[in-house]
């Protein structure tokens, strides 16, 4: 990329877009399903209800239609229509939620999904924003995979922040490993993440367009203990970034890939030679073609010229 020139770290990508969904979010639904399904509280032939961006969605309703489980899925309304077409294609029953209202109000589809958990009788939530085995899934899958394929030659681990529960679980495998590790997170504006990582104060959240990461509210599956730094992005830093790593390295990641790779940029010029700098990318540009990758989008949101 033209904007690595000035750079002396070496920014490698783990593509986690490669999973058989297209994201990152397959790690932590197989797992914490196999976990329900083992303490049996998802019997055979249930329903699985989740609050969804898209990914974790699309993850939940492919393991449900290859184990037999039925799926009902609640969604922000600003979410591209490729991730709501691949929940359907899954035969999940979709729930559209508007995305301008707070995480507490019983219109969010944070709340939806728990009142539709609360009406289906015998239905199991997988609960991402407060199932701490997301963490788990992470400090035992993503991290050692990390530390095993660089031979524990990392020196910074940058991820977006979500959940919080990909970066809070690698992040902890990795600094047991090497203390020294730094772990930096992406945050977009208008998410509430930054300024509590600073001071322990919440904003305002307010909509921005940039889809899986960020959050309106403080998740119990992020470990602010494990990140020493968190930037934030604007939409058009992580779209832009998308859209040239797509151009000039042949990557095709979405807006939350974007976004980690203008904050791991940012952060690796400030690295001497030598220093290993790994990206988590969440997921792939396929689900954002008629967004991020669309010139007469990009152009009416004001993104490119």
């Amino acid at each position: 990329m033209t904007t690595v020139r000035n750079i002396k770290a070496t920014v490698l990508v783990k593509p986690e877009f490669l999973n058989p969904t297209g994201s990152i979010k397959d790690r932590m639904v197989v797992y914490l399903l196999d976990q329900a399904v083992e303490r049996g509280e998802l019997p055979p032939g249930g329903t699985i209800v989740e609050a969804t961006s898209g990914n974790t969605g699309a993850a939940v309703a492919m393991y449900a239609a290859a184990n037999g489980y039925n799926t009902i899925l609640t969604i922000p309304d600003k979410m591209s229509d490729e991730k709501v077409d691949t929940l359907r294609a899954f035969g999940a029953e979709v729930h559209i939620c508007p995305t301008a209202v707070p995480g507490e109000s019983p219109e969010s589809y944070y709340e939806t999904a728990k009142r539709i958990h609360r009406e289906t009788p015998g239905s199991y939530m997988v609960g991402q924003y407060f199932n701490l085995d997301n963490i788990e899934a992470h400090y035992r899958l993503t991290g050692p995979e990390i530390w095993r394929q660089t031979g524990g030659r990392i020196d910074v681990l940058v991820g977006g922040v979500g959940t919080g529960g990909t970066v809070s679980g690698t992040a902890r495998y990795l600094k047991e490993q090497n203390r020294e590790i730094e772990v930096v997170g992406a945050d977009p504006i208008g998410s509430v993440y930054y300024q509590y990582h600073q001071d322990q104060t919440m904003i305002q959240p307010h909509p921005y367009q940039v889809e899986g990461i960020g959050e309106d509210i403080l998740c119990p599956t992020i470990d602010f203990s494990v990140i020493d730094k968190i930037y934030q992005h604007t939409d058009q830093e992580a779209f832009v970034a998308a859209r040239e790593l797509t151009r000039t390295e042949g990557i095709f990641g979405g807006g939350s890939s974007g976004a980690a790779v203008h904050v791991a940029l940012k952060h690796a010029a400030l690295l001497e030679e030598g220093k290993i700098v790994v990206v988590i990318l969440p997921d792939s540009g396929f689900k954002y073609i008629s967004k991020v990758f669309n010139d007469a989008w990009m152009r009416e949101h004001g993104h490119i010229d």
